[in-house]
This record gives structure tokens, sequence and C-alpha cells, in this order.
């Protein structure tokens, strides 16, 4: 029925779901994380897995760092500005707010399941978490500062020598700061939705609706793209696959390019790493241009330029009813990083 690369995804889905009829139990490896083997029994999606073990210095060291406005170069900003872990690990702007007002070309994902996705940022350019720390810091639309200037910064601060040595042995360097903030976000998975309390047995966890709307989220294919622990985060996907999103929205930008901005290669034009729908629900708006200011418009937008559907009402709902069972528990924020974010200049 379909053909070219409209075929794609559904393929990818096909062999992912007759691995798991068969019976195969498997491990996959996100930024350092490793999800443990669950036998999903048919399901194409899976619990998020346990907080895998870090050492506890290096996490408090890297949540401090996660809101200390000292990162950005005016002292303003820090990475907790933009992710707001109680709201759902983003911003809910449609595209990020830097340094002195500076507005972003791109949307702000979610902070919150990072470690489970297979590349960072909306086009994957960052293989780890420890790849991706850099990136904000260094970007003048964002925190605008230089990584020599904050390692200095941060050897001037007496609290955070100690900190480094204690956690790290051999002090402040880029390698530790990068692996101090990754140990972090390592830690924020959003563990006991009710979801995955359905998928280890808990059949009560679930209302009819949002049952019916995980079937409808299996039968219309949006499981093509959407697998796994994260409920996506672990492939790229052309935005644009059953329609021109494109050409209908208009105003193409250089961060419409998606991943052909990295690899340079023709077919990655338009090509985005597919975000998680772990945490969906509290991270309107969406895409990557953050042009969806509703889940049920994302829901519609989706069906029509990736499936080729026009849902009904009633569908929609359902499918964000099901979305909305998949958020679990918003990891704690403690208390002494509030304050610390509290000294600079919130979005």
């Amino acid at each position: 029925m379909l053909g070219g690369r409209k075929t794609k995804a559904y393929v990818c889905a096909l062999v992912a779901m007759a691995a798991i009829a068969c019976g195969k139990k498997t491990t996959r490896t996100r930024s350092n994380v490793e999800t443990p083997a669950v036998e999903l029994q048919g399901e194409p999606l899976a619990p998020i897995p346990d907080v895998p073990p870090e050492d506890a210095r290096a996490v408090a060291l890297g949540a401090k760092l996660f809101y200390d406005p000292l990162l950005s170069v005016d002292q303003t900003m820090a990475c907790g500005s933009c992710h707001v872990i109680p709201q759902g690990g983003d911003d809910n702007r449609q595209t990020a707010l830097g340094i002195r007002g500076q507005i972003g070309p791109i949307n702000t994902p979610t902070v919150l399941n990072s470690a489970l996705n297979f590349a960072q940022f909306w086009d994957g350019r960052a293989a780890t978490l420890e790849d991706q720390a850099g990136g904000p810091i260094e970007n003048p639309l964002e925190m605008g500062n230089s990584l020599p200037k904050l390692l200095a910064s941060l050897k001037a601060n007496p609290d955070y020598a100690r900190e480094f040595s204690a956690a790290f042995g051999d002090g402040i360097t880029e390698r530790n700061l990068r692996a101090a903030l990754a140990a972090f976000e390592r830690t924020l998975l959003t563990k006991n939705s009710r979801f995955d309390r359905w998928l280890r047995g808990e059949t009560s966890a679930l209302a009819t609706n949002e049952l019916a709307g995980y079937e409808l989220f299996k039968s219309v294919g949006c499981v093509a793209c959407h697998q796994g622990a994260n409920a996506g985060g672990n492939m790229f996907e052309r935005l644009g696959v059953m329609g021109e999103y494109f050409k209908d929205r208009g105003n193409v930008t250089t961060a419409d390019y998606g991943r052909f901005n990295v690899t340079h290669l023709e077919r990655d034009r338009f090509a985005f790493k597919v975000p998680s729908l772990r945490v969906a629900a509290l991270t309107a708006p969406y895409f990557h241009d953050g042009s969806a200011p509703t889940l049920d418009q994302a829901v519609r937008t989706m069906a029509r330029y990736q499936l080729g559907r026009a849902l009904s009402d009633g569908d929609v709902s359902l499918l964000v009813a099901f979305i909305e069972s998949l958020a679990g528990d918003l990891p704690a924020v403690p208390p002494e990083a509030l304050k610390l974010a509290a000294r600079g200049k919130q979005p």
C-alpha cells in the first residue's frame, strides 16, 4: 500500500515486534544507561528502568551545577532555567529563551528520561549526556559562556574545588564537569506511571479509555516510531512521511533541516530524533518548532503527516488519554538547588 521511504517506520516496528513475539529479551544502552532486559510479552513499550547506580557525590555535584547560574556568562541562567523539572523538564515555550532575552531557533526538549535516548538534541549531534553537557553552556543564544572560562570560575570557588575533589579525585576538569552533570541527569527518570504499573501486571492501573487509547496507538501505527521504555527517543524519522509538513507550514529555517545539519546527507533533511512521549502531557508546545500548542493538536498533526490519517475527535481523545497515562513520578528537586537557581533571572 505504501511505497519507498514511507514504509520505513512501519518496517522498523514490524521487525522490533517480531523479535518480541519470538520471546527475545533485549538490552539497549542509551547514553551509558543500561536498560535491563524486560520480558515485554508482545508489547512494544517497556517500563521505565530503575535509576542506574551512580556515585552519590557526583550526582549531588551535578544537581548543584545544573541549578547554578554561574554556568552562564552573565550568571543569569542555569540549566534548570530552561529544564524545569517540576513542570516536565522543559520550559513550555515555543523555542528556547537564552541570556539577554535571546530567542533560540528550536524547542527545548525535556531533560526527563533523556538518559534513555539513543542520542541527544533534536538532531542527535551528541551521542551521550556527557557530550551534550557543554553545548548549552557555550551556545551564544543560550548560556553564552566558554568552558575554559567556566572552569576558571569553578576553580575560584572553594566549595566547588572541594566538592569536585571529593567526587572525582583529580578536581575540576572539563571531563569531570560533564560527568557530574550527566550523573545527575541519569537520575531523572519518571518511574511508577500508571501505564508501567499496567505493564507489570496491575490490570486496574489503566482506565477503560486509556487502555482503548493504547490499543489504538498500536493499531494505527504510532508504535512505528514510539517504542521501548521511553516511548520514543531511539530512532530518527523524517517529519512529513505522508505529507509535506514544511511546505504546508512555510518559512523553512536552518533548524528545520534537522539531522541534515549534522550529516549533510540529503536523506537526513527534515529528519529529527523521535521525541519520547513519557512526559508529553506536561511539555506543550510540541515538535522541534513548537508549532502545536496542545497535545490534541500534536496528535492530529502526527496522524496527518506521519501516518496519513485523519482521526476522529473520539480517537484523538483516546490517544491523548493513553499518552497522559505514560507520565510517572517527577524527580524531587533538592531545596538547596532551588536556592541556587533563584540567584539567576529565570526566563
